[in-house]
């Protein structure tokens, strides 16, 4: 490197591009909401250590792996576990393979940055409303909340990846393959979309609620 390109980078951050493959530095997030929870740092490995115990601490990890982090718990059904799916486990490389293959089918078949696709998926399938549980004279009864950024995202990736395995289980379709389609169906809104469904359902309970 000449003095003259060292003088033209200097200042400048340097980015990478995640696995060498896709540029995240330029994606922006536009739900003013999710703007400080979906991480869009660019890092060439996504790999975290350790647990998330501190506070807001899940907001320190990239968006695609807390995607893969999602993929080990596609047997999690609200309290209960059923194993659903045997190749995805809790290792990461298998993990996470799995995701970059559902990464590299949605820019194959969308042309756009995967990552950028799956942020835009994100922001449309994540509920702004959901209900609980109030005991009020020893009755209890629905009431409709408003659900805070960090759980609109966990929904979102969780239903994703539910919505995934449930289309893959007990099929020759690959979960990659199945994670793929339903991260463009829920980028076009389609009605199809296992997690939209899911999204619309919460905020019509919700609106029944109030």
């Amino acid at each position: 490197m000449t003095e003259e390109q060292e003088i033209k980078t200097e200042g400048k951050k340097l980015n990478f591009k995640i696995f060498d493959m896709w540029d995240i530095s330029e994606i922006k997030v536009e739900d003013p909401g999710l703007r400080g929870i979906i991480n869009l740092e660019p890092k060439l490995i996504l790999k975290s250590e350790g647990r998330n115990v501190v506070k807001h601490g899940q907001t320190r990890v990239n968006i695609v792996e807390r995607l893969m982090n999602k993929i080990a718990l596609t047997g999690h059904r609200g309290k209960k576990h059923k194993i659903e799916v045997g190749r995805a486990t809790g290792k990461y490389s298998r993990n996470m393979k799995i995701v970059i293959e559902a990464l590299q089918a949605v820019e194959k078949k969308t042309g756009k940055n995967p990552v950028e696709v799956l942020v835009r998926a994100i922001e449309k399938i994540s509920p702004r409303d959901e209900t609980t549980i109030i005991e009020y004279g020893g009755a209890r009864y629905p009431q409709a909340v408003d659900v805070s950024p960090i759980r609109r995202v966990n929904l979102a990736l969780r239903n994703l990846v539910h919505g995934a395995s449930d289309k893959s289980f007990g099929k020759k379709k690959k979960l990659s393959q199945s994670l793929a389609d339903e991260i463009i169906l829920a980028y076009e809104e389609n009605g199809e979309s296992s997690a939209l469904k899911k999204k619309k359902e919460a905020e019509a309970q919700a609106d029944s609620a109030r």
